[in-house]
């Protein structure tokens, strides 16, 4: 069943379009990773479904529904969250207030609910309840901001750039944390620039450059694409 479609879509900010004529779509209970080098739309595509980047043209379609209209809160209430690339945490407030913020929209039943969900898959959180965000590992600040999304109850969890900085260990806590969202039916859309990891937990794969999409298919047709996979490792590190 399709979850997310994007149709022709251009987003950017003023002036400046930063994705050209993208379409795309994401299945239920999927992981989709967008692929691509700095600069590439990535982030404006996710924050543009987020409702918080200009959409200049075409349509965003959640469950068949055109949502090019809604605000971001609309959104975030149909079930669409975010964990943004660089985290954009608040970084007075503590893990638990920032928590809370993430489920302003629910019952505090709720909020409690989706707070131990959290714990149970980030436990060092709980660890540091009290400590401002501010005060945070890189890592502890990566798992705080994709369980902030998580206390919105998301249908779609979209998050951006995921291992940017980390520990491999820490890497390795966000990927369990993102296979095990899938096993209970969260689809999302990662956005990602280490390559080898997307491509071992997604199943559709889409590679921008310059804001227009230049491979859509499987991340096992990907992975069986040499030439691909160099193309879009040269385009990474000429960018970084």
């Amino acid at each position: 069943m399709t979850m997310l479609q994007l149709e022709n879509m251009d987003c950017g900010y003023g002036a400046f379009h930063a994705v050209h004529d993208l379409s795309l779509t994401i299945e239920q209970g999927e992981i989709f990773a967008l692929l691509g080098p700095n600069g590439a739309g990535k982030s404006s595509t996710i924050m543009s479904i987020a409702g918080h980047v200009q959409l200049m043209s075409g349509a965003i379609r959640f469950d068949g529904t055109d949502i090019s209209s809604l605000s971001a809160r609309e959104r975030v209430r149909l079930g669409i969250a975010v964990a943004p690339e660089g985290r954009r945490l608040f970084p007075d407030l503590t893990i638990e207030e920032n928590l809370t913020v993430g489920g302003y929209s629910l019952s505090r039943e709720r909020e409690a609910v989706n707070r131990e969900i959290v714990f149970t898959l980030f436990p060092r959180l709980t660890e540091r309840l009290k400590q401002p965000a501010s005060t945070l590992s890189g890592g502890e600040q990566q798992m705080l901001a994709m369980g902030r999304a998580m206390m919105a109850e998301p249908r779609l969890l979209m998050i951006d750039e995921v291992s940017l900085g980390l520990m491999p260990k820490m890497v390795d806590v966000c990927y369990h944390a993102i296979n095990h969202l899938k096993s209970q039916g969260v689809t999302i859309l990662l956005v990602e620039q280490n390559t080898k990891r997307a491509l071992e937990v997604a199943d559709h794969v889409c590679v921008l450059e310059s804001g227009q999409s230049v491979w859509q298919g499987t991340a096992a047709e990907a992975q069986n694409a040499p030439d691909l996979i160099e193309a879009f490792l040269g385009m990474a590190k000429e960018a970084s």
